[in-house]
């Protein structure tokens, strides 16, 4: 429920704004969708199977259930890299050059993203690795298990795990520690000349930002792969049911985080919120917020 009324502000506010909307916000939009598409396609069968204590609909909803996962799992990923890159571009380059990052270079960007994600979604289903259920029945991902029982599963899952997890987790972790840094420079300089009082501010809000981002990111998945990797190198019975469902869950929940990161940090994002109405002609109505004027250095991070 939180990652799809979330998400679909997100977008609703993305269609109302959508002649305003910067180059870098179609990354944010597409993250989104990538959000609410999980939800929708695997949510609803998940839960039927949680209520059904067992798995509903045999091998071919398995395969459907792991492909979507997988799809949109890697297109979250790879999104979230690539909105790190071009923060760290846009922060660490003179203004000429981070007008050059245009909405038809995200654009082929995102488009790159998804059949990207595509790929080693449908690798599986063509004879490169397998898809099977989880330990605790009720769900289906990448059959870790097969790691050792044949050189098709070792090959993919070490190939998947290094092009899709480890470079991509690395590079986002890499470019918010270099803007981290940028800020904190830059902050120096202006606290030597004395310009903004409220610099100090200014620089905990951006450092909060990048460490929700990230650790928000990280935390969610590292129990799942943690699991995942203790079923590569050992028997999957040796882990209690329980053990396997609870990281699982955790992972998918981290589809609804974003939306109120935008919220605590956009105050475009606030405004647009609090004006949205529901269909029943209701108004949504959040906490009040500080409505001072954003300062440029934040709009480049909301942005």
């Amino acid at each position: 429920i939180l990652t799809i009324l979330g998400n679909s502000a997100v977008l609703a506010t993305a269609m109302k704004r959508s002649s305003l909307l910067k180059s870098p916000e179609l990354l944010t939009v597409n993250l989104a969708v990538a959000d609410i598409g999980m939800a929708i396609s695997m949510y609803p069968l998940a839960i039927a199977s949680a209520w059904n204590h067992a798995w509903l609909g045999g091998d071919a909803s398995c395969i459907y259930y792991a492909l979507m996962g997988f799809l949109f799992g890697v297109c979250s990923m790879m999104t979230l890299c690539a909105m790190a890159v071009i923060r760290f571009l846009v922060t660490n380059s003179s203004k000429s050059n981070s007008n050059k990052i245009t909405k038809n270079t995200v654009r082929i960007l995102i488009t790159f993203i998804w059949l990207y994600s595509l790929l080693w979604a449908i690798l599986p289903l063509v004879g490169w690795g397998y898809y099977g259920p989880e330990p605790f029945g009720i769900s289906c991902t990448i059959a870790w298990s097969k790691f050792h029982n044949s050189s098709n599963g070792f090959s993919f899952i070490l190939s998947m795990f290094l092009l899709c997890t480890v470079l991509p987790a690395l590079t986002i972790v890499t470019c918010y520690l270099g803007i981290a840094w940028k800020v904190h420079k830059a902050y120096q300089e202006i606290q030597n000349i004395d310009r903004i009082p409220n610099a100090a501010k200014l620089e905990k809000k951006l450092t909060l930002m990048a460490v929700l981002i990230s650790v928000g990111f990280l935390s969610s998945w590292t129990p799942y792969a943690a699991a995942s990797f203790w079923s590569i190198f050992n028997s999957s019975d040796s882990l209690q049911p329980i053990v396997t469902l609870l990281p699982c869950l955790f992972a998918k929940s981290s589809t609804a985080y974003n939306p109120f990161i935008y919220y605590i940090f956009s105050k475009t994002f606030r405004c647009e919120i609090k004006q949205l109405q529901c269909c029943c002609g209701w108004r949504v109505h959040f906490f009040s917020t500080d409505n001072a004027a954003e300062n440029p250095v934040s709009m480049m991070w909301s942005g």
